[in-house]
């Protein structure tokens, strides 16, 4: 039994799984928008398996949804932007079946979402790399849509008629007209006959998704028997994801689910001004189409009663750092309550500290206008605006806003270097040179400094200075084991900094053990393996840290080839080469909005390439000038002796 559908139909031949849960997904969606997201979130289930097992990927038939994302993110299967499309197709499913949520306007955008990936599977899975299905056709109202609801397919069914010929409008106004003239008894038959061919159609989808199990068990072996095969293919996949175009909605749809992974209260349709959302006590609200005097602010992000950032989002195909003036605009521009405005504002003509825009996609360094959420801290008119890759948590929003960097470089300039331990005027130009780099806007630098010359305590010195100063408040400090993890908290813990009290004792201190520092931590210690599992094999991208946990990260031996390091099985994380190790390594660390520093000893390429030209030097051959290593190299040998053979040498 076969269905149809106007915006499906291009995989009823080779993905007809997919093709028959689409279809039963635009059939609901009129009269049960709840099955709509549900049928789509298994639509979602099946795509990824269908896309797992042609990269070689699908390691169980039964693999769950949240487990092919977490590979697709870690191993780069997918492109984030498909990652993103289907993470938000199952948290709008799971909603509708554990809470019973999601009306029409959700299902309508999730079918838009489903669409789009339709069209990216259909360009990565064959030779149509450059297939253009035509605009995505309205489905069926329901009975009585709401006002939001009415505009916005009134406006799809006007974007389809401009590209539709002459006939196929005519067609379709018979249709139309055909069924308006049924008599209620003939339209109830009707209705019971589609009734009963589309439950009919749900049990062969049952059954045809059962089936699939031994097809993509076919794919994934000839995938893993042609490893250049999948390789292409995940190729073909990056290519077909430049092609993803949402419309305005369903782009705010997508942001929406963005900002609750950051723990915000966020739904462009339910929470806006215009509905009566205000700022509450204890609820973190990301409110829609806040009123300003150049128009309605996209969000106004109040964490509790307070204003905190200002939001311009655009349609996933536009220049994100060009729009972020206008957010800028809302800031000065914003109707508020003197209330609600945060400590110290307002800082010049801006009410609100911290501007966004954002177009929904992904931040990809090599398209960095085109994509990502654009931030500036307006509080000072110098601050440059930054990139990140994902949103800021309240929390985050309210630690950065007690940051005042002005007043944090003036303490270090009066600060003294005297410490419970000798620090060498080497360590004390290091630190000075790391602390002018700061102030010139540097977030990420290098400290190159010969082995045994004493990083870690350099490291003490450093941070105690930055974070009594209030210039930073949490720090990651990174190594590559666990024995040196355990050794470096010996360090912060037992060395003396002022009065007789060790940095553990005067500051918040966190070791291996602890996987997640506590709002009073001010530095953690972890390994990088660590680092990169909980970014990229978390359990769903509302799982992993946020991009503001912490705000400078240190790395100690930052050239190291943690490859090489064992601790953790092939089954917790695995590198396929170096490129590999390198890619997560760095993964890991571009995921935080945070400063950050390499220690070494030995820059090597990939580690200038991360952190950038070392803002210090201290070499071996300095140290052992200076006398603080004795140099081990051995002497020159006699040219003479050097000649004569080794069986003559006594």
């Amino acid at each position: 039994m076969t269905s149809t559908s106007a915006n499906f139909g291009f995989l009823e031949t080779r993905a007809p799984a997919l093709f028959q849960l689409a279809a039963l997904a635009e059939h609901y969606f009129p009269t049960d928008p709840s099955t709509s997201l549900i049928k789509l979130r298994q639509f979602g289930e099946v795509l990824a398996k269908e896309v797992a097992a042609r990269a070689g990927a699908l390691d169980r038939p039964d693999a769950s949804q949240s487990d092919l994302l977490r590979k697709f993110r870690a191993d780069r299967i997918a492109p984030q932007e498909v990652i993103d499309l289907l993470h938000h197709l199952r948290e709008a499913g799971n909603r509708a079946v554990h809470e019973g949520a999601g009306g029409h306007d959700e299902a309508l955008t999730a079918l838009k979402v489903a669409r789009q990936l339709s069209v990216w599977f259909h360009r990565f899975d064959g030779p149509a790399a450059r297939f253009h299905p035509g605009p995505f056709t309205p489905p069926r109202p329901p009975a009585d849509p709401s006002a939001d609801l009415r505009v916005e397919l009134d406006r799809l069914r006007a974007e389809l008629a401009a590209v539709q010929s002459a006939s196929e409008r005519a067609k379709a106004d018979a249709e139309a007209a055909a069924l308006a003239l049924l008599s209620s008894e003939a339209l109830r038959r009707r209705e019971a006959d589609d009734r009963a061919i589309w439950e009919q159609l749900a049990q062969d989808t049952d059954r045809q998704v059962q089936r699939l199990a031994g097809e993509l068990a076919t794919l994934q072996a000839q995938s893993v028997a042609a490893p250049a095969g999948a390789s292409q293919a995940i190729k073909r996949g990056e290519d077909a994801a430049a092609f993803i175009i949402l419309d305005e909605a369903a782009t705010r749809s997508l942001i929406d689910q963005q900002l609750r992974d950051a723990g915000w209260e966020a739904d462009t349709l339910t929470i806006r001004h215009s509905k009566g959302a205000r700022p509450a006590k204890n609820r973190n609200l990301a409110i829609a189409e806040w009123p300003t005097n150049s128009g309605p602010a996209d969000y106004a992000l109040f964490a509790g009663l307070k204003l905190v950032g200002m939001v311009e989002a655009k349609r996933s195909n536009k220049n994100v750092m060009s729009v972020l003036p206008q957010a800028e605009r809302y800031s000065t521009d914003i109707t508020i309550d003197a209330a609600h405005l945060a400590e110290g504002a307002p800082w010049g003509e801006h009410r609100a500290p911290f501007v966004f825009s954002t177009n929904g996609r992904p931040y990809l360094k090599q398209l960095e206008s085109l994509s990502g959420i654009w931030r500036r801290d307006v509080r000072k008119a110098t601050n440059p605006a930054t990139a990140l890759i994902g949103w800021p948590t309240p929390r985050g929003l309210l630690e950065r806003l007690e940051v005042d960097r002005d007043a944090a470089e003036a303490n270090l300039a009066e600060q003294g270097f005297s410490f419970g331990f000798h620090l060498r005027a080497y360590q004390r130009a290091a630190i000075e040179a790391v602390e002018t780099a700061l102030a010139a806007d540097r977030t990420q630098m290098l400290v190159a400094m010969a082995t045994g010359t004493g990083k870690t305590k350099l490291a003490i010195a450093l941070l105690y200075r930055l974070i009594s100063a209030k210039r930073f408040r949490r720090v990651c400090f990174v190594v590559d084991r666990s024995a040196l993890g355990d050794q470096t908290e010996k360090e912060f813990t037992t060395t003396k900094i002022v009065s007789g009290k060790g940095f553990a004792d005067i500051f918040g201190l966190m070791g291996l053990g602890e996987v997640t520092p506590d709002p009073e931590t001010r530095v953690h210690i972890c390994t990088i393996q660590g680092l990169v599992r909980r970014v990229l094999f978390a359990e769903s991208l509302a799982d992993g840290p946020p991009v503001d946990q912490y705000d400078l990260i240190v790395v100690d031996e930052c050239h190291r080839g943690y490859l090489l390091d064992r601790e953790m099985s092939d089954s917790e994380l695995s590198f396929r080469d170096q490129d590999d190790y390198v890619s997560k390594y760095r993964r890991a660390l571009d995921h935080f909005d945070a400063v950050k520093i390499g220690l070494t000893a030995t820059p090597a390429l990939h580690t200038v390439d991360i952190f950038g030209e070392p803002v210090f030097r201290y070499s071996y051959r300095e140290a052992v000038i200076d006398g603080f290593l004795v140099d081990h190299e051995s002497p020159p040998r006699s040219s003479a002796i050097s000649a004569r053979p080794p069986s003559a040498i006594r």
